[in-house]
């Protein structure tokens, strides 16, 4: 066999085909990005109900990193989780590179010349929104402001055009940290196949804290300060409505008590639920 010429390669190559979708526990529980479609210049606080955790969001001019940017971070998580569990040396680099057509097909975006121009976007608010945290992440606290990526660079362009062909994206140590750690945990593919960013958030808090009960039941307000929304509370109210009609959250359903002033996720397949937490379970924390 040729020998191994680059065994020290100072990046990880993002190439796995066969593997489970992973969120990070950490922005599963705080509300780092935005909810907004429109530019978000303001600058966001969140503090938990037991007063343990606080984040604070500084957007860069061009806005605060949305909800829809983060696939970029769902996609590298997927992809480094997956490569620990099979070992690769590679996989303890915080930089990654991959392609970028591969991205597109996997979170369900346009392969277009749009989708291109999207993800250009996103990877200027991901590296200009900086985030102060005492969550601790592996165990450990950043004690400075970072931002969601380190940076980002273009690899190859298209020859024919300006297209991006491979991007390199280099992890914030606090997010770098968390998937060491594998406190990460397996979502469902179709949350790249909801539309609204409220959606998607409360699909991660439901993923987030169903755990492995079959239920779970929220105040209102509580969950509003969970989403990181911003309108008020009974405009919030009937977003959440308008979810309960749409039911097409994977994995759980959930119901607004009108009465209690509370919401109730629940879990559509416990049986299934179930199955799959004692199989991750066996597979070690990943």
């Amino acid at each position: 066999m040729i020998r191994v010429r680059h065994p020290n390669r100072d990046f990880f190559l993002a190439d796995m085909f066969d593997y489970a979708l992973k969120d990070d526990g950490a922005s599963m529980e705080a509300p780092i990005f935005t909810l907004s479609t429109k530019p978000d210049l303001s600058i966001w606080e969140w503090r938990s109900k037991d007063g343990n955790k606080y984040v604070k969001v500084t957007p860069s001019v061009l806005g605060r990193a949305t909800q829809h940017d983060k696939d970029v971070l769902i996609y590298v998580v997927s992809q480094m989780t997956e490569a620990l569990n099979r070992g690769r040396e590679d996989a303890k680099n915080r930089t990654i590179r991959f392609t970028v057509h591969d991205f597109l097909v996997t979170t369900n975006r346009q392969t277009s010349g749009e989708g291109y121009k999207l993800l250009h976007q996103a990877f200027e608010r991901l590296r200009g929104t900086s985030v102060s945290t005492d969550i601790r992440t592996g165990g450990t606290r950043v004690r400075e402001g970072f931002g969601i990526i380190d940076r980002w660079k273009i690899i190859e362009k298209s020859r024919t055009d300006e297209r991006m062909i491979a991007v390199e994206v280099t992890l914030s140590d606090w997010l770098f940290n968390a998937v060491q750690a594998y406190e990460v945990l397996t979502i469902h593919p179709d949350y790249f196949r909801l539309r609204k960013p409220m959606a998607r958030r409360l699909y991660e808090i439901a993923r987030k804290h169903c755990g492995r009960q079959s239920q779970w039941v929220i105040s209102l307000r509580l969950l509003q300060e969970k989403t990181g929304s911003k309108s008020t509370l009974k405009e919030f109210r009937s977003a959440i409505r308008a979810i309960q009609a749409d039911n097409s959250l994977p994995e759980y359903s959930l119901f607004l008590d009108e009465t209690n002033d509370q919401v109730i996720f629940t879990a559509r397949n416990a049986g299934q639920l179930s199955q799959n937490l004692v199989k991750e379970m066996a597979n070690g924390p990943a």
